[in-house]
C-alpha cells in the first residue's frame, strides 16, 4: 500500500469507535454502543475492521488510540491494549486526547466537552480568544463571558453547556475513531510521547481505609 494505513481506536465511553484511514479515506469504519465488554470485543471488532478494508495487521502504518478524559477502565483498555499491539507490530502508537478529538476538522472557536457526573464536564476551548485548558467543571458555574462571537459549543455535554452560554450545539465532524486516526496520521513521524491515559480527577474507587491484615508466620 502506497500511503500509510493507519488505525483509530477509542473505548474510552461506552462504545467501541474504530477507523481504518489511508490517506485521508476512510477504508472502513465501526461504531458501536457497547457498556461493557470492551475488552472481549475489541480485538475481533479490528480484525473484522482490516477484513472489510483489504487489510491485514502487518500493513499498519501507526496506531492511533484515544487516551481520554472518560471511563477509567474503558481508557485502559484501548490504550494498554493499543500500545501492546504496537509493541508487536513496531509501529507508533500516538495518543490522541478526545478533546482535541471532538474540534479535529472545525473552524473558528470551539468549546469542546464530555458529559461527566453530577452537572459536571469535560471541557477544552479551541482557537478562543480566552484560554480554555482542559478542566473538570460544573456545567452550571461556567463563566458566562466566554461566549466569544462566533463560538459553538461541541460535544455529550454540548447541548448543556449551549444553553448555559446562549450559543449554538453542532455535532462534531467526526466520529471519535475516525478524528482520533486523521490526528495520529497528521502526527506520524513526529517526536511524540507514548500514549497514556489522560485524566482530569482521580479515580472513583480508592483503597480501604481500613488497616490491612496482619500476615502471620
Amino acid at each position: 500500500m502506497s500511503e500509510p494505513l493507519v488505525l483509530g481506536v477509542d473505548t474510552s465511553g461506552s462504545y467501541c469507535s474504530a477507523v481504518l484511514l489511508q490517506g485521508g479515506e476512510v477504508l472502513s469504519d465501526v461504531y458501536q454502543d457497547m457498556p461493557k465488554g470492551q475488552a472481549e470485543a475489541l480485538f475481533p471488532l479490528i480484525q473484522d475492521l482490516l477484513v472489510r478494508g483489504g487489510a491485514t495487521w502487518r500493513d499498519l502504518s501507526a496506531i492511533g488510540v484515544g487516551t481520554g478524559p472518560g471511563n477509567f477502565t474503558g481508557i485502559r483498555i484501548s490504550v494498554s491494549a493499543m500500545r501492546g499491539l504496537a509493541l508487536a507490530l513496531e509501529v507508533p502508537v500516538i495518543g490522541v486526547t478526545l478533546l482535541d478529538a471532538l474540534a479535529h476538522g472545525t473552524s473558528g472557536p470551539v468549546l469542546g466537552s464530555i458529559a461527566a457526573p453530577r452537572g459536571q464536564a469535560y471541557v477544552q476551548g479551541h482557537g478562543m480568544v480566552q484560554n480554555v485548558p482542559p478542566a473538570l467543571v460544573t456545567i452550571s458555574d461556567l463563566q458566562l463571558d466566554l461566549a466569544e462571537p462566533g463560538l459553538v459549543s461541541i460535544g455529550s455535554a454540548g447541548s448543556e453547556i449551549a444553553a448555559r452560554l446562549g450559543v449554538p450545539h453542532v455535532p462534531a465532524p467526526y466520529a471519535p475513531g475516525s478524528a482520533i486516526a486523521r490526528i495520529a496520521a497528521l502526527r506520524r513521524g513526529h517526536d511524540i510521547s507514548p500514549a497514556a491515559p489522560f485524566y482530569l480527577k482521580p479515580a472513583d474507587a480508592a483503597p480501604a481505609r481500613d488497616a490491612p491484615p496482619v500476615l502471620l508466620d
